[in-house]
């Protein structure tokens, strides 16, 4: 049987024993019927995880010993992708195709056609939700890092959470000049090794938004001639550059023993 791998809200860095809670209590007892003495892969979403051993359920509470740390799998780039918010719940499917791919961060936004806003306690309650797919997807990939969703943000927001080192993509469909693959394969960033992209609502950026874009420093590109649909798109995207520079590809690596 595959070990079960159960995430742990607390940092589990330099312990011996951590306690589970009622969820990973129902989980691993009534699910899975495990028993004291079994063994279990416990990680925290910061990049540690341990083989571990289940000590005894208690109170609603698992407690286990934390035995040898399982060496995580490096990552050759940072993606954040910022989404507009579709309607309908679209945005979970999203979150958890690119969570599965490797997003580091999710930020959801308003766009000028964006038909769905959330605010107040329904943002909080879906930022919650999505953090919750964010977690499951990280345990079934067999991530030790967990996708962080940020807070819903306007569009002039989000375009100044991209860092001065990220190389900033917006995708927009009336680009004729630019394609994904034109931009991956720009020798000028080859060693680039920091994401930040930009999706679009169901109806599209306006051109304002765009020259908006552009001016923070971002470039326009298409991903071809076929127009995809919002929940589609951003699993796409993330796929076509891990596939380019990320899990998928050796090509960084290369590219960096190229220049050594």
């Amino acid at each position: 049987m595959t070990i079960p791998r159960i995430y742990c809200p607390d940092a589990v860095e330099n312990k011996e024993i951590c306690e589970l809670g009622p969820d990973n209590y129902k989980y691993l007892k009534q699910v899975l019927r495990l028993k004291p003495g079994n063994k279990i892969n416990v990680f925290d979403g910061f990049g540690h995880e341990f083989a571990a051993v289940i000590k005894n359920f208690s109170s609603g509470r698992v407690c286990v010993e934390l035995g040898k740390r399982i060496q995580a799998a490096g990552k050759e780039i940072r993606v954040s992708l910022a989404q507009a918010i579709p309607k309908a719940n679209k945005m979970d499917l999203i979150v958890k195709s690119a969570a599965e791919l490797g997003a580091d961060v999710i930020i959801p936004f308003t766009a000028e056609r964006s038909i769905s806003r959330i605010a107040g306690e329904k943002a909080l309650l879906k930022i919650a939700r999505w953090q919750k797919i964010a977690r499951e997807a990280a345990r079934c990939c067999r991530s030790s890092r967990i996708t962080e969703i940020s807070s819903p943000l306007s569009f002039a927001n989000m375009l100044s959470q991209a860092s001065g080192k990220s190389y900033k993509i917006i995708f927009w469909e009336e680009e004729s000049q630019k394609s994904i693959k034109d931009a991956l394969t720009d020798k000028k960033f080859n060693l680039m090794n920091d994401f930040f992209v930009i999706v679009g609502p169901e109806g599209g950026f306006s051109k304002d938004e765009v020259i908006l874009a552009k001016k923070a420093g971002f470039i326009s590109v298409s991903l071809g001639r076929q127009i995809l649909k919002v929940e589609t798109a951003a699993a796409a995207i993330i796929s076509i550059i891990q596939y380019e520079k990320g899990i998928f590809s050796n090509r960084l690596k290369e590219v960096k023993n190229a220049h050594l």
